[in-house]
Formats: C-alpha cells, sequence, structure tokens
C-alpha cells in the first residue's frame, strides 16, 4: 500500500501554475509535480467558498447531497462516511495539518489526529463564542505562535484583514508564518508516524487566501514586475467598481490600479511561497526514502477572481473562482487529463489507489480514467450574485437566481470569459440545451428555482439546506 499525501490550499486559481501558461506566477516545484504526474485542467469547484467546497471533497457528495449550497458558519458537520473515515477503515494512519474549516472546530471528521489552523475565522473570534470553541483556544497555530512570541502576537499584526486586497510582507521571521507551521508539523509528522502502517497525510494551507502577507522575498519576486493585467470582458460592470472599489474586501477589488497590481503581486507571492513550501515537503520525502512509495494529490477549494471582470474574492460563477487547479502525482495517470472533474472525485480516486472499497452513497467519480461526465452544475448562494451555472469542457451558461440574469460564455474560443453571448444568434440551440440541463438539476430543490420547465427567479436563498438545520 503506498502512502498518500494530500496537499489542499485555499482560494489558489486553476490558471495560476507555470504548466498552465500563467504569465507572471511561478510555481517550479508543483510543475514538476504536474510534468511527472497528471494535470487536469479542467477541474472545478460546485460551490466556490471554503466550507462547502471542502464539504464536497471530504464526504465525496455533491452539494445538494452534502447540503451546503452557500457559506454558513456553525452548522454541524455530521456526516457518516468520510474520505479519511474510509482510509483509517482500510488500515491508513491519518492526519490532517493545517486548514478544516468544520464545526465544531475540532472535528475529527475521521481523522485520527489534527493539528488545526484555520486562518482567521471571524465568526469563531467573537466575544459570545464558547470558550472551547474560540480559535485562541481551539486553533493550534495561534496558540504556538503566542508561546513563540507572546501572548499579544495574532495573525492580525499585519494590518490586513482576512478578505482584503490590501498587502503587507510577514513582519516576523519567515518560520512563525502559518504557510511554513504546515509545513514543519507535516515534516514532523513524517519523523515521528507509525512506520507499520501507511500514511494518508493532509496538509491544508491557508494561503494564497487573503491576508497577502507573504515573506518579504517572495514580495519582491513581483511588487516590481510588470504584471498582466486582469481581463476586463466587454460584460463587465464598471458602476459597481465605482460604488465599492474602496471597500478594502470588496467583491470588485479596488478602483486604484496601482492597489489592484500590488494585490496580484500580493497573492502570487503568497502562491510562490507556497510552493517553497511544497518544495519543502517533497524533499522530506525524498530524505525518507519514501517519496516514489507516496502518492500526491495537489488541488484547492476554490479560485480568487483577482479583478478579472472588476470582480473579487469569490461566490461568482466565472473561471476566476471555480476553476481549481489539480494535479496527481505517482499515480495510474500521466499527462494532460482533459476529463471534467470536480473536488467530490477526489475521494473516490484516493480510495481506488488505496486498494479501499468506494461507497455506494458518494456522488464522484475516480478522476483515474474518462468518467464521461459530460457537465458539472455549480452553485452559490449570496445576495445579488448568487448563481448557479453548468460548464462543460469548451463552454458555460450561468444564470444569477435573483435577477434571473443569464450568460452564456464559449470557453473554447474565449477562454477568459471576455464576451458574453446570451444575446448570440449563433448559439441559442446550445444555450437552450445548457439552460434546461440547470432546470433539470434545479427541479425538486427546495428553494423553488424550477419547476421542471423554466427557471423561476427571486426564490429565497439558502446557504444550507433545510436538513441540515
Amino acid at each position: 500500500m503506498k502512502n498518500i499525501l494530500l496537499i489542499m490550499t485555499d482560494q489558489m486559481r486553476g490558471d495560476c501554475l507555470g504548466i498552465a501558461g500563467h504569465p507572471d506566477v511561478k510555481t517550479p516545484w508543483l510543475d514538476q509535480l504536474a510534468s511527472m504526474g497528471a494535470w487536469f485542467p479542467n477541474a472545478y469547484t460546485a460551490v466556490p467558498s471554503c466550507i462547502a467546497a471542502r464539504c464536497g471533497m471530504l464526504t465525496g457528495l455533491s452539494q445538494e447531497h452534502h447540503g451546503r449550497v452557500g457559506y454558513k458558519d456553525r452548522v454541524d458537520w455530521s456526516y457518516p462516511v468520510t474520505m479519511p473515515g474510509e482510509m483509517a477503515k482500510a488500515g491508513y494512519y491519518t492526519k490532517c495539518v493545517g486548514k478544516m474549516h468544520v464545526h465544531p472546530l475540532r472535528s475529527l471528521m475521521g481523522f485520527h489526529h489534527i493539528e488545526l489552523h484555520d486562518g482567521r475565522l471571524h465568526s469563531y473570534n467573537r466575544p459570545d463564542i464558547p470558550y472551547y470553541e474560540h480559535q485562541s483556544v481551539a486553533d493550534d497555530y495561534l496558540r504556538w505562535l503566542k508561546t513563540e512570541l507572546g501572548a499579544a502576537a495574532d495573525l492580525t499584526d499585519t494590518g490586513v484583514e482576512a478578505n482584503a486586497w490590501t498587502v503587507r510582507p510577514w513582519p516576523y521571521e519567515e518560520k512563525y508564518h502559518p504557510t511554513n507551521w504546515v509545513t514543519d508539523r507535516t515534516i514532523d509528522f513524517l519523523r515521528s508516524r507509525d512506520r507499520s502502517k501507511p500514511f494518508f497525510l493532509m496538509a491544508s494551507y491557508v494561503r494564497p487566501h487573503p491576508p497577502f502577507d507573504a515573506p518579504q522575498c517572495f514580495l519582491d519576486m513581483y511588487k516590481d514586475k510588470d504584471l498582466t493585467p486582469p481581463p476586463i470582458g466587454d460584460w463587465a460592470d464598471a458602476e459597481r467598481l465605482q460604488k465599492m472599489g474602496r471597500i478594502t474586501d470588496s467583491d470588485t477589488g479596488p478602483i486604484d490600479r496601482e492597489s489592484l497590481r500590488m494585490a496580484q503581486a500580493g497573492y502570487y507571492a503568497c502562491i510562490s511561497h507556497l510552493d517553497n513550501q511544497i518544495g519543502r515537503l517533497i524533499m522530506a520525502l525524498q530524505d525518507d526514502g519514501i517519496l516514489n512509495d507516496t502518492i500526491i494529490l495537489f488541488c484547492a477549494d476554490h479560485g480568487e477572481l483577482l479583478g478579472d471582470h472588476h470582480t473579487y474574492r469569490k461566490i461568482r460563477p466565472y473561471q476566476g473562482s471555480v476553476r481549481v487547479p489539480m494535479i496527481l502525482y505517482n499515480a495510474d495517470v500521466r499527462g494532460r487529463q482533459d476529463t471534467l472533474v470536480e473536488l467530490r472525485d477526489v475521494m473516490p480516486t484516493l480510495l481506488e489507489l488505496a486498494d479501499a472499497p468506494i461507497p455506494d452513497s458518494i456522488d464522484g467519480v475516480s478522476m483515474l480514467r474518462d468518467s464521461g461526465r459530460e457537465y458539472l452544475h455549480g452553485e452559490h448562494s449570496g445576495g445579488d450574485i448568487g448563481n448557479h451555472y453548468i460548464v462543460t469542457k469548451t463552454d458555460k451558461f450561468c444564470w444569477f437566481s435573483q435577477s434571473g440574469r443569464e450568460q452564456y460564455f464559449d470557453l473554447g474560443h474565449d477562454p477568459k470569459e471576455m464576451h458574453d453571448l446570451i444575446d448570440s444568434p449563433a448559439h441559442q440551440g446550445r444555450i437552450s440545451l445548457l439552460r434546461h440541463k440547470l432546470i433539470e438539476a434545479l427541479t425538486g430543490r427546495e428553494e423553488g428555482y424550477s419547476d421542471g420547465e423554466q427557471l423561476i427567479p427571486g426564490r429565497p436563498q439558502r446557504s444550507v439546506l433545510s436538513f441540515l438545520e
């Protein structure tokens, strides 16, 4: 039985890899894994925010079955079948280091052991949170940081908010950065593990999710570089940017062009810092003599819009938000894999590689062969940008559930979504087909978005389906 290392990061775009042709960001270690393994350029997240995306990956379920269709903290995770739980049944020693973003915060979700760092979660820093649930108590990294640097030390010492587009270098020695901490604790697991068992180890990083606080040496790679500007489609909402562009955690990003360029630099710096630390993991596996006996899967929970079309953060159905990196190393597939895959497919893929049974209850399918999947349904609730989408290998239909606005993009000819073709006479047949796929996917859902014949806008949105509450 081979060991399995699952490396997950937060808010990393699918195009932010050298092997994906990105013109600016440098990712030599991830490119090496992809060039020697398999790279999936058509990898997506069905619900582009942290909690729901991770739930799909850990349970192998689609969003209508795990019940999380938007962002809502403090809803219990009570799933009888999970990826680490099934790995444990198959004889693996299981551990997670880093981000889980479950509730309660210390839920094991089938892991034997967790060393937790979730980044800054506003909901778990309120004064009315029970003592044991407060991040200052429940988060292992934060307790370690305060032990090392004093009780006043915190993630907020940079003055950069956890969803902001502002940038500042990490103010302490690099070894105190949370990205380094996850790597250090993961490498320590390799030292201290029970060598009579294979391991399923999840190294779960918060960056490149804001705050953009990479160590200075990584920011120096980009801060003075002439970075490629974000694409601005002919349909982009400049009026919203004018209204919200001076709010540091806005869903438009900054109106000031230099602030946007610095946000790009800060984001890319966090990615290169992450890549560097993944390199440390790979070298540790080499030194331990187990790299050839370890399967590595790298992915992210969702992307970052980073100013594309005057949009920022995630939630929206555009490629910067919903397309994620997916690399599989030392498995039974190699080279570019054009299969349409989603985070729910990680669980059955790794279970198959572990020679473990794949539960009949899950919705994901193994990425080791082409599933024949023709499209994916994705969604995210959230005010006037709550949306659903149908994406294929070559195109995408979007529907905003409150306004009823529709969009259509020909990704094969327009991968940056510069032109909304919803009114194009030449594409009406295809648009009608994808719209019908969405009508089918939403028929019977409790929100009432579809009656089986048409899409119904303006229905009340939910962040979680009622069976979870």
